[in-house]
Protein backbone atom coordinates (compact mmCIF):
# COMPACT_ATOMS: atom_id res chain seq x y z
CA UNK A 1 0.00 0.00 0.00
CA UNK A 2 1.46 3.29 -1.31
CA UNK A 3 1.09 6.52 0.38
CA UNK A 4 -1.24 8.03 -2.02
CA UNK A 5 -3.26 4.89 -1.68
CA UNK A 6 -4.04 5.75 2.36
CA UNK A 7 -4.35 8.84 1.59
CA UNK A 8 -6.81 8.82 -1.06
CA UNK A 9 -8.79 6.57 1.23
CA UNK A 10 -8.49 8.36 4.15
CA UNK A 11 -10.05 11.74 2.15
CA UNK A 12 -12.46 9.81 -0.07
CA UNK A 13 -14.05 7.32 1.98
CA UNK A 14 -15.39 10.03 5.04
CA UNK A 15 -16.38 12.28 1.73
CA UNK A 16 -18.71 9.65 0.26
CA UNK A 17 -19.87 8.16 3.75
CA UNK A 18 -21.63 12.12 4.56
CA UNK A 19 -22.82 12.09 1.49
CA UNK A 20 -24.26 8.99 1.05
CA UNK A 21 -25.79 9.03 4.76
CA UNK A 22 -27.54 12.33 4.37
CA UNK A 23 -28.82 11.07 1.05
CA UNK A 24 -30.14 8.17 2.95
CA UNK A 25 -31.70 10.15 5.93
CA UNK A 26 -33.20 12.35 3.44
CA UNK A 27 -31.83 15.52 4.63
CA UNK A 28 -33.68 18.68 3.68
CA UNK A 29 -30.73 20.12 1.54
CA UNK A 30 -30.68 16.56 -0.33
CA UNK A 31 -34.39 16.11 -0.58
CA UNK A 32 -34.04 19.96 -2.53
CA UNK A 33 -31.31 18.64 -4.38
CA UNK A 34 -33.50 15.26 -5.86
CA UNK A 35 -36.21 17.39 -6.65
CA UNK A 36 -33.48 19.75 -8.76
CA UNK A 37 -32.72 16.40 -10.53
CA UNK A 38 -35.95 15.55 -11.17
CA UNK A 39 -35.24 12.56 -8.88
CA UNK A 40 -37.67 10.62 -6.11
CA UNK A 41 -36.75 10.72 -2.90
CA UNK A 42 -36.24 6.99 -3.04
CA UNK A 43 -33.78 7.04 -6.26
CA UNK A 44 -32.07 9.27 -4.24
CA UNK A 45 -31.85 6.86 -1.30
CA UNK A 46 -30.82 4.08 -3.71
CA UNK A 47 -27.47 6.88 -4.64
CA UNK A 48 -26.83 7.41 -1.12
CA UNK A 49 -26.58 3.29 -0.27
CA UNK A 50 -24.01 3.23 -3.28
CA UNK A 51 -22.23 5.99 -1.54
CA UNK A 52 -21.92 4.50 1.74
CA UNK A 53 -21.02 1.19 0.41
CA UNK A 54 -18.34 2.59 -2.37
CA UNK A 55 -17.11 4.45 1.09
CA UNK A 56 -16.50 0.91 3.27
CA UNK A 57 -15.13 -0.92 -0.01
CA UNK A 58 -13.05 1.84 0.09
CA UNK A 59 -11.94 1.29 3.61
CA UNK A 60 -12.25 -1.96 3.27
CA UNK A 61 -9.18 -1.54 0.34
CA UNK A 62 -6.75 -0.97 2.67
CA UNK A 63 -7.31 -4.82 3.66
CA UNK A 64 -8.20 -6.07 -0.10
CA UNK A 65 -6.58 -3.76 -2.68
CA UNK A 66 -9.29 -5.65 -5.13
CA UNK A 67 -12.19 -4.58 -3.34
CA UNK A 68 -10.94 -1.15 -2.85
CA UNK A 69 -10.11 -0.78 -6.82
CA UNK A 70 -13.81 -2.11 -7.22
CA UNK A 71 -14.99 0.22 -4.97
CA UNK A 72 -13.35 3.10 -6.07
CA UNK A 73 -14.23 1.86 -9.99
CA UNK A 74 -17.67 1.97 -9.37
CA UNK A 75 -17.83 5.25 -7.25
CA UNK A 76 -16.42 7.06 -10.04
CA UNK A 77 -18.88 5.68 -12.27
CA UNK A 78 -21.42 6.75 -10.15
CA UNK A 79 -19.76 10.46 -9.72
CA UNK A 80 -19.63 10.53 -13.90
CA UNK A 81 -23.06 9.88 -13.71
CA UNK A 82 -24.15 12.66 -11.66
CA UNK A 83 -21.50 15.12 -13.76
CA UNK A 84 -24.10 13.66 -16.52
CA UNK A 85 -27.20 14.71 -14.70
CA UNK A 86 -26.31 18.22 -13.78
CA UNK A 87 -25.37 18.98 -17.21
CA UNK A 88 -28.48 17.10 -18.75
CA UNK A 89 -30.83 19.59 -16.27
CA UNK A 90 -28.22 22.38 -17.31
CA UNK A 91 -26.93 23.10 -14.49
CA UNK A 92 -24.37 25.36 -14.18
CA UNK A 93 -20.71 23.95 -14.95
CA UNK A 94 -19.62 24.67 -11.72
CA UNK A 95 -23.04 22.54 -9.91
CA UNK A 96 -20.93 19.27 -11.68
CA UNK A 97 -17.21 20.56 -10.68
CA UNK A 98 -17.85 18.48 -7.04
CA UNK A 99 -19.18 15.18 -8.97
CA UNK A 100 -16.26 15.42 -11.55
CA UNK A 101 -13.27 16.06 -9.08
CA UNK A 102 -14.74 12.87 -7.09
CA UNK A 103 -14.72 11.15 -10.14
CA UNK A 104 -10.91 12.02 -10.64
CA UNK A 105 -9.72 11.23 -7.08
CA UNK A 106 -11.76 7.53 -7.44
CA UNK A 107 -10.22 6.55 -10.39
CA UNK A 108 -6.57 7.98 -8.63
CA UNK A 109 -7.17 5.53 -5.78
CA UNK A 110 -8.05 2.48 -8.55
CA UNK A 111 -4.84 3.60 -10.09
CA UNK A 112 -2.78 3.14 -6.82
CA UNK A 113 -4.01 0.06 -6.12
CA UNK A 114 -3.14 -0.62 -9.48
CA UNK A 115 0.23 0.31 -9.32
CA UNK A 116 1.22 -0.75 -6.71
CA UNK A 117 -0.41 -3.94 -7.81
Amino acid sequence: MSTAHLTLAVVLAPVFLLLGLAKLAAVPFMRQAAAHLGMTTGLYRVVGFLEVAGALGLLCGLASAPLGAAAATGLALLMVAAVVVHLRHHDAVVRAVPAAVLALAAVAYAGTVVAVG
